[in-house]
């Protein structure tokens, strides 16, 4: 025990003069702090975060010791970001790099601290609000020096570090799909529990995108032990993004827990991640799913066979078709993967009925399909082979199925959720805000796009209005004594 600890310790020492050559500070991660990607999610970076404390100042805590497997071992990142501060002029000046947060297939996210945050305008900032609430100055005795005194008066008037999020776009992403994001943030600056986009930078081929660092805990931490009230709040966040996106006629496309970053302490989530974004009607071509019933069920006479086929024809003369499949394996709504020509806002709903499943049955995640076909047999186990066939020939498409494990109705969802929670379906019985979340979760999980509810809607049900009511009584009724607590939740 006496040898290891000089070792990590010579170790530690090694780190912090190897990052002192980069110029790079690094900054004590919270438990909050999760990977604002899904691909980033690694059982490295979740030992990482566990393994440290942090104070309310963002500062390391003196409770805070570094251990071995906390010290990152790999010099890429480091260089990375290196190259990343080389490459754009007076980046230094601007903002100082602190770690690497999230890695996906389009991008790199790093935590950064902005050095010039009182430059600019900071309207997109959520907790300039709460930080007005400063503390007490320290009282003055006789007895102190005037060396101490002055300290003191720094001290108090340090402001707390502001962290952003810089995102670096890679060079092999399409020009329009960067131009289409950049685009669509900008559209939705102000929009509630929307990420605004700070800036953007372009030097050459290198673009990156300057976003604000927001506070989370991982999905995976929280989820099982939310209540009803609970699940009500974080859903009215996430609705009250989406509907502010849909106003816009514009599709996330790549709804999930990973992108809505979400505290639990405050209750406050904001959507993330417009680059499989796109905009309603944009490329794409018109689909029997919009037309009349009448027009709907004449086009697909000559599909109809009146004596079923098993196996595949030895000519298929079937017209191609194309559509856009983005989206995270799991989450995509069932007219995605029957390739909807004409998709609507309605897919992002589908995707947050999964999650509030997720939520609901404690199993994450829920749906876990290697590609289409198995997404669409998990569907089907769960709708029953009748209303899928009646969903594919929807959008012009016939499904034939002979795997025993999928029934002619299905089940309900409230027979999931008892199931999945290990409990008896004959004997136990749902209460009665947990019926309520169930009926929810049906309007948001219908096969039918044009059935299924929309954000505004939802925003407007019964489920997501829960606890809405008492809470703002209680913010009325307490007194200025407890706005301080308030605050501090």
């Amino acid at each position: 025990m006496a040898t290891a600890v000089p070792a990590r310790r010579r170790r530690v020492e090694s780190f912090r003069t190897e990052v002192q050559f980069f110029r790079i500070h690094e900054d004590a991660p919270s438990t909050e702090d999760t990977e604002m990607n899904e691909s980033a999610l690694q059982d490295d970076d979740d030992a990482e975060l566990d393994g440290e404390l942090v104070d309310d100042e963002g500062q390391e805590s003196e409770c805070s010791e570094s251990s071995e497997e906390e010290v990152p071992d790999d010099s890429h990142f480091q260089q990375d970001m290196e190259n990343l501060q080389d490459c754009f002029a007076g980046f230094r000046q601007k903002y100082r790099l602190i770690k690497r947060i999230g890695e996906g297939t389009f991008s790199t996210v790093y935590k950064a601290e902005d050095l010039l945050y009182d430059s600019y305008d900071n309207s997109w900032d959520l907790d300039k609000e709460t930080e007005k609430w400063t503390p007490p100055p320290l009282k003055s005795f006789s007895g102190q020096s005037s060396a101490t005194l002055d300290y003191q008066s720094q001290s108090q008037r340090r402001r707390k570090p502001k962290y952003v999020a810089i995102k670096k776009i890679y060079v092999t992403s399409s020009p329009s799909r960067i131009l289409n994001e950049l685009e669509l943030l900008h559209d939705l600056r102000g929009c509630r529990s929307v990420c605004p986009l700070i800036t953007a930078f372009r030097w050459t081929d290198q673009v990156i995108a300057i976003l604000p660092y927001f506070r989370h805990a991982d999905f995976r931490e929280y989820f099982r032990n939310m209540t009803r009230p609970d699940m009500a709040i974080y859903l009215r966040s996430l609705f009250t993004a989406l509907a502010s996106v849909h106003s816009h006629n514009i599709l996330h496309r790549d709804i999930k827990p990973t992108n809505f970053l979400y505290d639990p302490g405050s209750r406050r989530g904001v959507l993330v991640d417009f680059g499989l974004a796109e905009r309603e009607g944009y490329d794409c071509k018109p689909c029997i799913c919009h037309d009349d019933p009448v027009t709907r069920k004449r086009k697909l006479r000559p599909l109809i066979s009146d004596k079923e086929k098993e196996g595949y024809p030895r000519e298929d003369t079937r017209h191609s078709r194309r559509a856009n499949r983005a989206g995270t394996r799991g989450f995509r709504a069932p007219e995605v993967l029957f390739k909807c020509t004409e998709q609507s806002t309605k897919i992002d709903i589908w995707s947050v009925g999964v999650i509030l499943l997720t939520i609901l049955s404690k199993r994450f995640p829920f749906f876990n399909s290697a590609d289409d076909i198995e997404a669409m047999i998990e569907i089907a186990t769960i709708f029953g082979r009748q209303r899928m066939q009646a969903a594919a020939l929807l959008h012009g498409c016939m499904l034939q199925t002979t795997i025993p494990t999928i029934g002619r109705s299905g089940f309900s969802f409230e027979g999931i959720v008892l199931w999945s929670t290990d409990r008896n379906e004959t004997k136990d019985k749902l209460p009665e805000d947990e019926r309520l979340a169930v009926e929810f979760l049906s309007r948001c999980m219908e096969l039918d796009p044009s059935r299924r509810i929309s954000a505004e809607e939802a925003l407007e049900h019964p489920f997501l209005r829960m606890g809405l009511d008492e809470s703002v009584e209680e913010a009325s009724d307490a007194g200025d004594d407890d706005e301080m607590d308030m605050l501090k939740v």
